[in-house]
């Protein structure tokens, strides 16, 4: 097995049904930009009655029709917010908490200890979480899931891992490895991913090779490193 290989991320889920709710991180093949994305998918009609919405630069899941809410605790929240700079990016309102804490002058792990999994028995759905860091010009960033111990949610594992940024090479960390039930969640490190330079090709294959069904809502963002420049791209199946 090559333990450095780097996956094209449409071969990755194009023939998953369900990944859940994903995050990648990296750097463009030029090393001039960062790439952070997130999507998310779901199953139930409560999930699925979802859009993103961008304001002021945060990233935020709202309902699509707000009459057919049924619980708003897991699927609304802030998905993307920026503190000086760092670049938050989370699947859950664990995206508030990281940002409270960096405001603080403390990091991601502290906030992230303070927090677990989802109580969604019997999936107990991971909380994954990213942080860019940008300095002289360059950036590195940390990922995170926390995830349950067992099947009754008795405790809580925490994983982190931190990057180099490093030119055509991201990381992707999604909340699920396949669909089922309970769902299984997702096993092992980061996978190492293919980026491009070009923000509408790799939007366009992370969107066209998630399940047809499944899908929700996307959001991309390349940022120059020179020019702190940003590229944003949002897309919603609900319209």
């Amino acid at each position: 097995m090559d333990i450095y290989k780097i996956h094209d991320i449409g071969e990755l889920i194009k023939d998953n049904s369900y990944v859940g709710r994903g995050i990648v991180i990296g750097k463009t093949p030029n090393g001039k930009k960062a790439v952070c994305a997130y999507f998310i998918m779901g199953r139930s009609e409560n999930s699925r009655n979802r859009v993103f919405t961008e304001k002021d630069g945060a990233v935020f899941t709202e309902p699509f029709d707000a009459s057919k809410v049924e619980d708003p605790s897991l699927i609304i929240y802030a998905a993307i917010r920026q503190f000086e700079n760092k670049l938050i990016v989370t699947n859950g309102d664990q995206t508030d908490t990281i940002y409270d804490f960096v405001k603080e002058g403390k990091c991601m792990c502290d906030a992230l200890n303070t927090r677990e999994f989802e109580p969604d028995k019997p999936n107990f759905t991971p909380r994954i979480s990213g942080m860019l860091r940008f300095e002289n010009g360059d950036f590195c960033y940390r990922m995170s899931i926390l995830k349950s111990a067992d099947a009754e949610g008795t405790a809580c594992n925490r994983y982190y891992f931190a990057y180099p940024s490093l030119a055509g090479l991201g990381h992707f960390i999604h909340t699920y490895v396949c669909d089922g039930n309970p769902i299984p969640t997702f096993q092992g490190e980061p996978e190492r991913v293919a980026t491009d330079d070009d923000i509408d090709v790799f939007t366009s294959k992370l969107w066209e090779n998630l399940n047809e069904d499944n899908k929700i809502s996307l959001y991309v963002r390349y940022i120059d490193l020179e020019t702190k420049e940003e590229e944003n791209r949002l897309i919603n199946k609900n319209k």
